[in-house]
């Protein structure tokens, strides 16, 4: 596994918007990238994945506090970043695909991610009967994916590597093969998850984009993605040793 360090507002500077527009082709790509693994104890989670039931969530109204969507997506949401995050233009969005909070019908127990791709939503359960549910962007037909995995690694603002099969066929991809600098033009956007079955990387990831009115869509090489707001959100109440259900 290759090994890069981790960027740093400076190095932002090496990007312009020419460059920043000319990676969104990227944001299809695949979602393997590679830094020093952190030591962790084995995670509970390596088995095969036990059957659950589907997820059934009816269509009700947030119920939950905090700031307003305007506030959240907007300009002034998100400003303690090493890079700017853009703010998303709310009338260019289904209105369920933002941050709200839901009762829990998933059948799994506080602190699990449930992903259930064919709806477009990621839900992390909460302990008062209750779940977080994110809007998200799925693997498209022939990338897609599901078990039961665990999270072993967390990255802000990750670089991303594609991998050798995607270097071969994707002209785009190419100039990257030993890596893209974490920053606003890079496709893993913000926060990345990576996705471990007992001790092997599945290359799925929970990450950000640079193509936020893509949530809702099946359009990745995979990889679950979030808006960087929802992203960074998340990433803030997940812990290593997650454990991760991405429903058939």
């Amino acid at each position: 596994m290759s090994t890069a360090s981790k960027s740093t507002p400076a190095s932002a500077a090496r990007w312009t918007r020419r460059g920043a527009l000319a990676l969104l082709p990227l944001a299809l790509a695949a979602c393997a990238q590679s830094r020093p693994l952190p030591a962790v104890d084995p995670m509970p989670f390596a088995a095969t994945p036990a059957p659950v039931a589907p997820v059934t969530m009816s269509p009700l109204p947030n119920f939950g506090s905090g700031p307003s969507n305007e506030a959240r997506y907007g300009a002034n949401g998100v400003t303690d970043e090493p890079f700017p995050v853009k703010p998303v233009s709310l009338n260019r969005l289904d209105q369920q695909f933002l941050k709200q909070t839901v009762p829990n019908d998933t059948g799994e127990g506080p602190g699990t991610i449930v992903i259930d791709p064919h709806a477009r939503f990621l839900y992390l359960v909460q302990d008062d009967g209750t779940a977080i549910r994110y809007g998200v962007g799925v693997g498209r037909e022939g990338f897609a994916w599901n078990g039961q995995a665990y999270i072993r690694r967390k990255l802000e603002w990750p670089d991303w590597h594609p991998p050798a099969e995607m270097v071969a066929r994707d002209p785009h991809a190419r100039p990257y093969k030993d890596g893209m600098p974490g920053g606003p033009g890079n496709p893993l956007g913000a926060r990345s998850m990576a996705l471990w079955q007992g001790d092997k990387d599945t290359l799925f990831r929970i990450h950000g984009t640079v193509e936020p009115y893509s949530i809702g869509k099946a359009v990745s090489s995979g990889c679950i993605r979030m808006l960087n707001q929802d992203v960074i959100d998340l990433y803030s109440r997940v812990p290593l040793g997650t454990k991760v259900v991405v429903r058939s």
